[in-house]
């Protein structure tokens, strides 16, 4: 990494870089070849790691790599528990401490300073709102994306390096269900299949199948919601309409019946012969782990395949009985009217 400027020298017009005395600067460049710890908002146990922040580490990580310049990255406890963490970083390890991302300003940024002092602090794509703040003071270099009199720059995320597009799951889960009594087994089952998604690599969107009028979270009308359904590539559910509209969409869907012994979710997929279905009782992780491969490579041409079936009125037996029990009828002269339902169950 270059030489560090005089401290006070800026970087940019607008952008000061101070540091309280000169002395890191030769002590790093006497500590031979320079190694980088790379930090930001995400190396904090009360700091956040966005995904913006993120991928601007993701840049800064590539422009390293391609220049030669070794470097580890500090992860909050509260995201990364396996670390390495802020307190794992050795200071004498390191020449040069490399803030990324975010705002600059707070007791936690200016403790960077305390804890590696005989480090060149550089801070770069940073929002500097108040440069007389120890937070940027504490700065050999600062690289603002934004600061007031500095022309603004481009966010570093724009430029990370490209990932492989993770597939989208729509989650449609319920923790109700009263009516199953004793056979409930939701809690149980949303416990394990949301333990399940964090630690499976795909990006999860929440979803529910009520609609509401006024309320921005949920969806107004159910054209709506299907024309969400169509744009994932699997739903993860236990509700009966979860499986049964993901296949109208015709996306894969992983259903998992939340009653023991099964009820409707388990009659929908056996109507609709649909293999993606795990009972409460069988509910593991490498069970979900197995439908989850099998829904997004041959469970894709199954879902089409249903939704083209569904297109052929697969409801013709419930639809045909109940027009001809609205259709008008004439009784026998003599006869009296029908007596009231006795509730029979039509098998």
């Amino acid at each position: 990494m270059a030489t560090p400027k005089t401290p006070g020298t800026p970087e940019a017009p607008g952008a000061t870089g101070t540091a309280e005395t000169t002395a890191a600067a030769g002590r790093a460049g006497a500590a031979g070849a320079p190694r980088a710890l790379l930090t930001g908002w995400f190396s904090f146990l009360h700091g956040e790691a966005t995904a913006g922040d993120v991928l601007a580490l993701e840049r800064v990580r590539e422009v390293l790599d391609r220049s030669g310049t070794p470097h580890d990255t500090a992860w909050s406890p509260g995201f990364r528990p396996e670390g390495p963490h802020l307190e794992d970083a050795d200071p004498a390890r390191y020449t040069h401490v490399v803030f990324v991302c975010g705002p600059l300003h707070g007791p936690q940024v200016a403790q960077l300073h305390e804890r590696y002092p005989d480090c060149v602090r550089v801070a770069v794509g940073v929002s500097v709102v108040d440069p007389g703040d120890p937070a940027v003071r504490g700065f050999h270099h600062v690289l603002p994306r934004d600061a007031d009199g500095a022309r603004p720059t481009a966010d570093l995320a724009a430029a990370a390096p490209e990932a492989p597009a993770a597939p989208v799951a729509g989650v449609i889960l319920t923790r109700g269900q009263g009516e199953y009594g004793g056979r409930r087994r939701h809690e149980e089952v949303a416990a394990l299949v949301t333990g399940w998604l964090a630690r499976t690599d795909c990006a999860r969107v929440e979803l529910d199948t009520r609609l509401a009028d006024g309320d921005w979270r949920l969806c107004a009308t159910p054209a709506q919601l299907q024309s969400v359904l169509a744009r994932l590539d699997v739903v993860v559910t236990d509700r009966l309409h979860g499986l049964v509209l993901a296949l109208r969409a015709g996306v894969p869907a992983l259903a998992v019946d939340p009653v023991a012994g099964g009820a409707k979710v388990t009659a929908q997929a056996r109507v609709h012969r649909w293999p993606a279905l795990v009972p409460a009782e069988r509910l593991t992780g490498l069970e979900l782990d197995r439908w989850w491969r099998w829904c997004l490579t041959e469970g894709r041409a199954a879902a089409r395949r249903r939704r083209q079936a569904f297109r052929r009125a697969p409801d013709r037996n419930q639809g045909e009985a109940l027009a001809r029990l609205l259709r008008p009828e004439r009784p026998e002269p003599g006869t009296a009217p029908a007596p009231p339902g006795t509730g029979r169950v039509r098998r």
